[in-house]
């Protein structure tokens, strides 16, 4: 049986509304991908670590090292990371430009609303991103939003719709 590693780094997937007063109108809470896999039977292990909660536009090159740390030192080659989605485009990059991740693949996935919205985004596209674990072979640093799947250095945000979309494709 195969194991996942699923690396918690937050963003809005793990957001919820805040138990105290002051600061940011959220806190980043337990896995949301921890919650998902609670419920259901797979047919594979599940591993979970968090790196760092924070929001996306917070995330710095030493969380984004830590990120990497964490992925180089897994014995897992199989890795999901769910990240905001204002920069985990940036935060593939960097983890793709390193050389000590041969023989993993990567996903990185997050959502648009948090996982304990009833109409979250989050389950489909941790969904996409699982089962993209399952069928990519050999290395690579993935994106996995909007029910598709990118290589790092093919995928774009739309500045109007927001959406994750193929390199080239024309904005809206």
């Amino acid at each position: 049986m195969s194991t996942i590693l699923a690396i918690q780094t937050g963003g809005t997937i793990d957001k919820d509304y805040p138990r105290t007063l002051g600061g940011y109108a959220f806190e980043i809470c337990e896995p949301a991908v921890e919650r998902m896999f609670n419920k259901i039977q797979t047919n594979f292990q599940i591993t979970y670590q968090t790196v760092c909660r924070k929001d996306s536009q917070d995330i710095t090159d030493e969380d984004r090292s830590n990120i990497f740390l964490a992925c180089r030192e897994a014995p897992q080659s199989k890795i999901l990371i769910t990240h905001g989605t204002d920069t985990m485009i940036e935060t593939a990059e960097y983890l793709a430009r390193k050389e000590d991740l041969s023989h993993k693949v990567i996903v990185i996935t997050g959502s648009f609303k948090p996982d304990t919205f009833k109409d979250s985004d989050a389950e489909f596209n941790v969904g996409v991103a699982i089962g993209a674990l399952q069928c990519l072979n050999g290395q690579g640093v993935y994106i996995a939003m909007n029910g598709c799947v990118y290589s790092w250095k093919a995928v774009q945000r739309d500045a109007v719709t927001g959406k994750f979309v193929s390199k080239g494709e024309k904005m809206k």
